[in-house]
């Protein structure tokens, strides 16, 4: 076969890259150097206007990153210390382990938004089985009529839901570990606390950066349980980047200025995910 006939069995591929990555990001960039709303659709050429009012006039935009950031932050490190705790434990010998191992994924395997409106129900003000409870001591939590319940909710939702993909990653990197610096910290007498401290996490190191880097990705881009369970309330007091462009985009129809919102939050995602990967290694690397 000819050498330059090869290149023929890649095309596929790059056109299918081309649709899915590659031609989306430079129609957003055209489309944000445009004025279509619902008024004036349509591709004309405005220069940096959008990106200016966004950067002098959008404090809201913001917020809701700087929220955003809270969010993620907070959730990705509850899910990581959990899932890491839950694997450790099912990792070793204990009763009915593969009943734990499946019990810990089912959160994962509901679907997103059936269970956000489940996990609404249950925090209902009026009908929900959490402030019956909490009214026999005569209190009534307003879950998701204050902001700062109401985000501590939206973490709530987030920890339950995901927690079981770390869960998953850490168990896998556990069954995955040399057995032979295990038995020589045993040999030298280590307990169960050093073993996991100088042996444990620090082979775990690699694997808690990837996992951790996944779910900083994916918590960066909550919107469905958001939408369900809050829909940015009370006020904007939960809501996030990709729910206040949807907003922009979708709600308000300011087409070309949601681009722009589009766009600069994938360069600020992709600039500040890769100085916490250099955190991370630094981190996790100096320790092991």
């Amino acid at each position: 076969m000819n050498f330059k006939h090869k290149y023929i069995f890649l095309l596929p591929g790059l056109l299918v890259l081309i649709g899915i990555l590659i031609f989306p990001i430079l129609f957003t960039v055209r489309l944000s150097l445009s004025s279509w709303d619902s008024f004036y659709p349509g591709l004309d050429f405005i220069g940096l206007e959008n990106y200016v009012r966004l950067f002098t006039d959008d404090a809201r935009f913001w917020e809701s990153f700087f929220r955003l950031s809270f969010l993620s932050v907070t959730t990705v490190f509850l899910q990581y210390v959990i899932g890491f705790a839950l694997a450790h434990m099912v990792w070793k010998d204990i009763a009915f382990q593969r009943f734990f191992r499946v019990l810990f994924l089912i959160p994962m395997m509901s679907t997103p938004v059936i269970m956000t409106v489940i996990w609404r129900t249950f925090f209902h003000e009026s009908l929900g089985p959490l402030n019956d409870f909490f009214s026999l001591f005569d209190m009534t939590p307003l879950w998701l009529s204050n902001e700062y319940l109401a985000l501590v909710t939206v973490i709530t939702v987030e920890v339950w839901q995901w927690t079981p993909f770390m869960f998953l990653l850490m168990l896998a990197g556990l069954l995955s570990l040399p057995k032979e610096p295990f038995l020589a910290a045993a040999i030298d007498g280590a307990g169960p606390i050093r073993k996991f401290v100088y042996v444990t996490f620090p082979l775990m190191a690699p694997i808690s950066i990837g996992a951790i880097i996944i779910r900083l990705i994916e918590a960066s881009k909550i919107m469905d349980t958001i939408y369900v369970l809050t829909s940015g309330g009370p006020g904007t007091s939960t809501e996030t980047s990709s729910f206040y462009i949807f907003i922009k985009g979708l709600r308000e129809f300011q087409m070309g200025y949601s681009a722009a919102l589009s766009f600069t939050y994938l360069i600020i995602m992709i600039i500040s995910l890769t100085v916490i990967a250099n955190v991370l290694v630094k981190l996790f690397i100096k320790k092991a």
